[in-house]
């Protein structure tokens, strides 16, 4: 095989390498399951502690707000993943 040859055959190899990496990578990020995990995880807590009685010193309003916190947090770094 000559120089030219064997530099082509290994320009095709590193674009093809680069566009499957690209499409595995791409799809990953993509259908995020562990942020969506996250943010149904998240959803439920939230709907926990609402349905919770009395205000237990303060602490169950200010987890529920810490966990609305949170789930903007999830939903941006979902968005930032696309």
């Amino acid at each position: 095989m000559s120089q030219k040859q064997l530099s082509t055959w290994l320009l095709s190899l590193l674009i093809g390498s680069l566009a499957v990496g690209s499409f595995v990578a791409g799809r990953a990020t993509a259908d995020q399951p562990r942020m969506r995990n996250a943010l149904s995880f998240l959803q439920q807590a939230k709907a926990e502690l609402s349905a919770a009685t009395g205000n237990k010193g303060g602490h169950r309003v200010k987890a529920i707000d810490l966990v609305n916190q949170a789930i903007t947090q999830v939903r941006y770094g979902i968005q930032d993943g696309r």
